[in-house]
């Protein structure tokens, strides 16, 4: 079982259906279509869900496009976009990093 993190807000946005996709850039756990996920909240440090990798996409940040955002959350601009990987990721990112788009279901438990 392979752990990702999300922030609060995003864990909850899971949970409701709003969320079933996430973008990871750098990959250092190789994740493939049909691993099992445990879901874990940044702030708590606590698994809120279990999840499966159904479908992985990889892109250069620059070109995303609309149809990539689904099941994921929106930016005002592409500016505001790079902003928050960098939270993420730090200044190495830029539109030539590769993304992998993931989108996964949740499993109950």
């Amino acid at each position: 079982m392979k752990p990702l993190k999300f922030t609060n807000d995003l864990a909850e946005k899971i949970l409701v259906g709003e969320k079933d996709s996430t973008w990871r850039l750098f990959d250092d756990k190789n994740l493939t279509v049909g691993d099992e996920l445990s879901l874990v909240n940044r702030d708590t440090g606590q698994e809120f869900a279990k999840a499966i990798i159904i479908s992985i996409k990889e892109k250069k940040m620059g070109e995303i496009k609309g149809s990539d955002f689904s099941g994921h959350e929106k930016y005002k601009s592409e500016e505001e976009m790079y902003e928050d990987f960098k939270k993420y990721y730090g200044d190495k990112v830029t539109p030539e990093s590769v993304v992998k788009i993931i989108r996964f279901v949740l499993q109950f438990k």
